[in-house]
């Protein structure tokens, strides 16, 4: 009997509450979920983390029968572009027991779910991805990088002062989220956190970890530091900070603890110079790609993306954008826009005089700004007249990615 025959019997279909224990298995299964991590944080505690799950997200599945073989979960997210909300769409849960590969499962879920994400106003999806060729092939891209950074003790900034001072609070602070919330808004492609994302948020380090605030001369809350002191280092989980004084306020803290640790490990982002604020320079990091996103619907994003203002002798010029997407078929063809007076937005189908042509991955690496239209252009990403990515160049705002969670 050939693939299609057998995959002929399996049926998608939605996860829910009667499937949890099919559920939870595979998700041990595809998360390699050991003996050691059920008895460091216990059976039960992890059910209590997934049994909710699959009411606040979007999980579907095939099904051999009764028995669950492969699923795909989506979180309901929300981030920022260029200083606008998107509801996001996060893939994570991808997986499918190894003896059903090769029937092509995965590539039908996750054809289902952007389907799911489209009906539900989620124009864009991001992933952590366990193999970044595999989900280039389905349209997804890289849009943030991570570095990992290691810093001596004798590097760390001896000439820092802060107007403000550092508290050590409990790890559920509520100033936490507020200095988060208005960081994140100033900050290209960073989760707008939700209660589900904050629940995600080291969800399985938090019992190790300590948090700091620092507050600023007006006794106002502008930055924080996730971390823990172990084996002689200091580990930053997450740093965040509002201005220039918080952020060197909390370095002044990490060097309260030289007489304890040899080194400060910890992760940054590619829009963050750290090796050129710290008068040493000669900085340990290494970069690695770190989050994946792809358009959902084009159309939709399109309509709310946020136009940097064009030349006057521009306004009503427009470009037709030719994508190639090979999951969303409702975004393939010819995509139009024209930017009216004060930048209204008209989406239509007709050919304008200015073209390029992309695929859907291209297409959104380059509307998010990780990548500009002139170096996707140069490395053969783009196909387009010199004007047509000038004009890209001046429409797409230039702002750095950010993004730091994990789902």
């Amino acid at each position: 009997m050939d693939n299609e025959s057998i995959k002929d019997k399996f049926e998608i279909r939605k996860v829910d509450s009667r499937h949890f224990e099919q559920f939870n298995d595979l998700m041990n299964y595809v998360f390699q979920v050991t003996n050691n991590v059920i008895t460091k944080f216990g059976d039960n505690n992890i059910i209590r983390w997934k049994r909710p799950l699959l009411k606040s997200c979007d999980v579907i599945g095939w099904f051999d029968d009764e028995k669950l073989i492969s699923q795909l979960m989506v979180y309901p997210f929300s981030v920022n572009i260029h200083g606008r909300p998107y509801k996001m769409g996060g893939v994570t849960g991808v997986g499918t027991y190894p003896e059903y590969a090769g029937y092509g499962l995965m590539h039908s879920l996750m054809k289902e779910a952007l389907k799911n994400m489209r009906d539900k106003g989620q124009t864009i999806s991001y992933l952590y991805p366990y193999s970044v060729p595999y989900y280039k092939k389905k349209g997804w891209e890289i849009v943030s990088d991570i570095i990992n950074y290691t810093i001596k003790d004798t590097q760390l900034p001896k000439s820092y002062n802060a107007l403000g001072h550092t508290v050590r609070v409990d790890i559920h602070h509520p100033d936490i989220q507020k200095i988060y919330s208005a960081f994140s808004r100033r900050n290209n492609v960073a989760m707008l956190r939700n209660d589900v994302a904050w629940e995600e948020h080291f969800r399985w380090e938090k019992q190790d970890l300590s948090v700091a605030i620092y507050y600023d001369s007006n006794d106002l809350p502008a930055g924080y530091v996730y971390y823990k002191v172990e084996n002689e280092t200091f580990f930053v989980r997450e740093m965040v900070y509002i201005n220039e004084d918080a952020r060197k306020g909390i370095w002044v803290f990490i060097r309260a603890h030289f007489s304890m640790v040899y080194s400060v490990k910890g992760t940054i982002f590619s829009n963050e110079p750290m090796a050129f604020l710290f008068s040493e320079g000669e900085l340990e990091e290494k970069i690695s790609p770190y989050i994946m996103a792809r358009v959902v619907d084009v159309r939709n994003f399109m309509n709310q993306f946020p136009f940097a203002d064009t030349k006057p002798n521009e306004k009503t010029k427009g470009i037709s954008f030719h994508i190639s997407d090979p999951l969303a078929d409702w975004n393939c063809g010819v995509i139009s826009v024209v930017l009216g007076e004060n930048t209204n937005i008209i989406i239509d189908d007709s050919l304008q005089k200015l073209e390029v042509h992309l695929d859907i991955q291209t297409f959104t690496t380059m509307m998010l700004s990780y990548k500009r239209p002139t170096f996707l252009n140069n490395i053969g990403r783009i196909e387009g007249s010199d004007e047509a990515i000038a004009y890209l160049e001046r429409i797409i705002p230039n702002n750095k990615t950010w993004f730091a969670d994990y789902f």
